[in-house]
């Protein structure tokens, strides 16, 4: 099985001991605590469950600059984008060195995790602008990732944690939400070698089933993961439970039996377009995959980022030899006339626009929240169903 990233064994952050979990939680009763920010415990989430491997906590500035700037930390060590637990106000921390990490996203805002103290560090404007442009590749406050990014606060505080909840996910999402340890378990399980992950935010529609079939066989893989992302998004995304809904209705009916595990995550979109598809292929790597798609636009918003940005970044800008994940690039995906079948673009160079059937995000929302199925051609009528009900109960 495929290493995770710079390391032989995954290293989850969750304290897994009954016992040991039982103290911390009673001590963090007594500790200082801080209600952070949603990504902040997203990014606890992640490295509770092994995702962010061999990460031990929340970055330095100088850790998360590196990242920024080169993807390495001080020490070399490879990580995408910063990691930071951004605060807004240090009262009630004082010179504590053990504080609680309340999570902002569940009622009562009970404990995610304790942290240890290293430092704490005001992060400068400039400091801020440099790790904004290089990861997101823009300032804009339109941008929902930069918006999210520059509303933490300005206090970097800096340590090791101990994870002591997955937040919401876990009672949200029981069926669907999946540790990389449990991931990398279950893959073990069905005795998969190659596999092929497929990230989502979205309902997938015949293009990207067929996109997963298309990379399944172009790599020979024994299985796929479809891994969705479960975090906040941004409005007008459709909501986890009915993505979730959707794609399980499509793999049940469209997909031979026990060649797709259905799974999720708990983290905050980024929108970071290319940096964040390097953050994707990292963790599909600690969860067990050995081949992950990345498409047009992925991750992306608006028009911040080319088509293949997200596919270039690998070959121009990420280090040789830190990911041992291979990239399936896929190419915009629709449905041909010609040939009765969704096809990547480049394979037909012979077609013309209107040799396709081809409708916008926005067409096909229109078309459902007024109880019109799309085109069997470009959505499965069983996940239209799903996608009506919704838009017609939020209309």
């Amino acid at each position: 099985m495929i290493n995770p990233v710079g390391s032989a064994e995954l290293e989850p952050l969750f304290v897994y001991d009954p016992d040991k979990h039982h103290a911390l939680i009673k001590e963090a009763q007594d500790l200082p605590s801080i209600v952070v920010s949603s990504a902040a415990a997203a990014n606890a989430v992640m490295m509770g469950g092994g995702y962010f491997t061999p990460l031990e906590g929340f970055m330095s500035v100088a850790d998360a600059m590196g990242c920024a700037e080169n993807m390495k930390m001080t020490d070399g060590r490879f990580f995408p984008v910063p990691v930071l637990n951004l605060v807004e106000s240090l009262d009630g921390i004082g010179d504590a060195k053990r504080i609680a990490l309340r999570d902002p996203n569940v009622e009562g805002n009970p404990v995610v995790a304790i942290q240890d103290v290293g430092a704490i560090e005001e992060v400068s404007d400039a400091q801020m602008q440099t790790m904004t442009e290089k990861v997101y590749r823009t300032t804009d406050p339109k941008h929902p990732g930069v918006a999210a990014f520059n509303g933490q606060g300005r206090y970097a505080i800096t340590g090791p944690i101990q994870v002591l909840s997955f937040s919401y996910f876990q009672s949200d999402f029981p069926d669907t939400f999946r540790t990389a340890v449990e991931i990398r378990n279950e893959i073990r399980e069905h005795g998969w070698e190659r596999v092929v992950a497929f990230q989502t935010r979205n309902p997938m529609h015949r293009a990207h089933e067929e996109l997963c079939k298309m990379a399944m066989e172009g790599v020979d893989a024994d299985g796929c993961v479809i891994h969705m992302l479960l975090g906040k998004l941004k409005p007008g995304d459709i909501p986890a439970p009915v993505r979730d809904g959707a794609i399980r209705k499509m793999v049940e009916l469209y997909f031979p039996r026990n060649t797709v595990m259905i799974t999720g995550y708990g983290f905050d979109m980024l929108y970071a377009g290319p940096r964040e598809a390097v953050l994707h292929a990292y963790f599909r790597q600690n969860m067990g995959a050995t081949h992950f798609i990345i498409g047009r636009d992925h991750a992306g918003v608006g028009d911040y980022y080319g088509a293949f940005d997200a596919q270039t970044i690998f070959e121009e800008e990420v280090p040789e030899g830190v990911l041992d994940i291979e990239i399936f690039n896929a190419d915009h995906t629709a449905y041909s006339k010609k040939l009765h079948k969704v096809v990547m673009m480049r394979d037909v160079p012979d077609h013309t626009k209107e040799d396709f059937i081809l409708l916008s995000g926005t067409k096909v929302r229109e078309m459902l929240g007024r109880g019109e199925a799309p085109p069997s051609e470009f959505s499965r009528p069983e996940v239209a169903q799903i996608l009506m009900d919704y838009y017609q109960s939020v209309n």
